[in-house]
């Protein structure tokens, strides 16, 4: 069943494409399109909810910390997982450490690297998203370069 919508999705969207091209719509992707452009390796990390956050917080950190460039990020590449600590006895959370590169709007290439954590949304409903863009932790949350979240 899976494997069926997964083909009538990519059947449906190559007939829409040329029909919309044609009709004069050619309209930037956006955040909620993300999971259609990237390349991820499978896991969690390259999720639509989850680059969803990324891209909807870092467009609050750029306008709310002084002296960041106003940009935002327009595409994940490069998505993979470089590590997982599954929950056990011993660590009962879950975290999947995931790196990829953003391109923002500056037309930038970034390293990003970020940590999501299971169980630990807003009353540990849901999981949580932590992430670092290479050169915007200015207040240095994240340990210099982003090293707590490699």
């Amino acid at each position: 069943m899976t494997r069926f919508a997964n083909s009538a999705l990519a059947a449906l969207i190559s007939l829409c494409t040329p029909l919309a091209t044609s009709l004069g719509f050619s309209q930037a992707a956006h955040a909620a399109d993300l999971s259609i452009y990237t390349e991820d390796d499978g896991s969690v990390c390259g999720e639509a909810w989850v680059l969803n956050k990324i891209t909807d917080r870092f467009s609050y950190q750029v306008h709310h910390v002084p002296h960041l460039p106003d940009v935002a990020i327009t595409d994940f590449r490069n998505i993979r997982q470089h590590r997982y600590e599954p929950a056990s006895d011993e660590w009962p959370i879950g975290r999947h450490y995931c790196r990829a590169t953003v391109n923002l709007t500056d037309g930038r290439d970034r390293s990003i690297f970020y940590l999501i954590e299971e169980g630990q949304g807003f009353a540990s409903i849901g999981d949580n998203v932590e992430f670092c863009v290479s050169g915007f932790d200015r207040w240095l949350v994240y340990n210099g370069r982003c090293r707590v979240l490699r």
